[in-house]
């Protein structure tokens, strides 16, 4: 089986071959989906993700959310392998902080169990809803904090939906994997 290092490899190149024109199209489609999902509109609380160039481009449901008064909470990276999270309250808020990623440096969010969903980002999922990660560790460490019930929805382009990726004990399988016209649940 082909190992996680040469498969975020191949996700890159993947990724590279497609017109950035392509990739914003991508991301309008998969933020349509998740912002049609029932769990994401009744949700009170939701942990997002601010995009790196190379994820699909959330920032349209984070605004959304955060419109229609839900509370938004984003990581930020604070460590070596550790991230907390904080509320969002605006791009007024936000921080170039760890690996160029634009973070919130509001207050810190630690009411974990308020968390109703959770959008993740990865390099790569499959069919069975497993999350390939860039290999830092950071979600698969702090996922486990949020309660059980915390719905996870893995979000990606479709050149990133893989039929099997290699799993390790750690890895946390998200609850459902979305992209632009594919949609699994685990």
């Amino acid at each position: 089986m082909i190992q996680k290092k040469e498969l975020r490899k191949e996700i890159r190149e993947r990724k590279r071959d497609i017109p950035v024109e392509e990739l914003r199209e991508m991301s309008r489609l998969a933020c349509e989906r998740l912002l049609a999902d029932k769990r994401l509109g009744d949700a009170s609380t939701v942990m997002m993700y601010y995009p790196l160039g190379d994820e699909v481009d959330v920032t349209p449901v984070i605004e959304r959310l955060w419109d229609e008064g839900k509370t938004v909470v984003l990581p930020q990276v604070t460590g070596e392998a550790e991230m907390v999270l904080r509320k969002y309250t605006g791009d007024d808020d936000l921080r170039e902080g760890a690996f160029g990623i634009m973070e919130p440096c509001g207050e810190l969010f630690t009411d974990y169990e308020a968390i109703d969903v959770a959008v993740i980002p990865g390099m790569a999922f499959d069919k069975d809803c497993h999350r390939l990660g860039r290999g830092k560790g950071y979600y698969d460490r702090f996922l486990p904090l949020l309660h059980a019930r915390v719905y996870k929805i893995g979000v990606c382009f479709p050149f990133q939906l893989l039929d099997n990726i290699p799993t390790e004990e750690h890895d946390i399988v998200m609850d459902a994997v979305l992209s632009t016209d594919v949609f699994f649940i685990h």
